[in-house]
């Protein structure tokens, strides 16, 4: 069925999927199917090109669109994911990560490593060296909601 599909339409059938497969994307999106979607149409630009030529069968057609697949994904995926990171607020959401370098007092002095300290309006627990109420201290990390410190 496949063999004679492609047989029938000729090197268009590539053309055909590739633009169904983008289309898709708009119907399904996921940023997925676009990289397949370029793969048919490169797969359908090489057809057009190696038709008449005796070893573009459409066993050697599906590897090559399998490898143009596999390629485009992970170039696409690349390029998309290159400055994600990029931010003038890389901690906007991680309130714990932002006070970190912030110095306060203890109120409740540390105990066996664990105390409290209170950074703007809110009492956070700290993780640290035993060390006297009042005490001033530093942000060294967040660990999820607590904070560990050390003296200032």
């Amino acid at each position: 069925m496949i063999t004679a599909l492609i047989r029938e339409m000729g090197p268009w059938a590539w053309w055909i999927l590739g633009i169904v497969l983008l289309v898709a994307e708009i119907a399904v999106p996921g940023n997925f199917l676009v990289w397949i979607g370029i793969a048919g149409l490169l797969t359908g630009l090489l057809s057009n090109l190696f038709w008449e030529t005796g070893w573009w069968v459409w066993q050697v057609q599906w590897l090559v669109f399998a490898a143009l697949s596999a390629l485009s994904l992970y170039l696409g995926r690349r390029w998309m994911y290159r400055g994600r990171n990029l931010s003038d607020e890389p901690t906007l959401n991680q309130r714990g990560a932002s006070l970190v370098g912030r110095t306060a007092d203890l109120i409740d002095p540390i105990h066996n490593g664990r105390g409290r300290v209170k950074i703007g309006d809110t009492i956070w627990i700290v993780t640290g060296p035993d060390l006297p109420a009042g005490s001033r201290v530093r942000v060294v990390a967040s660990e999820g909601s607590d904070l560990r410190v050390e003296v200032a």
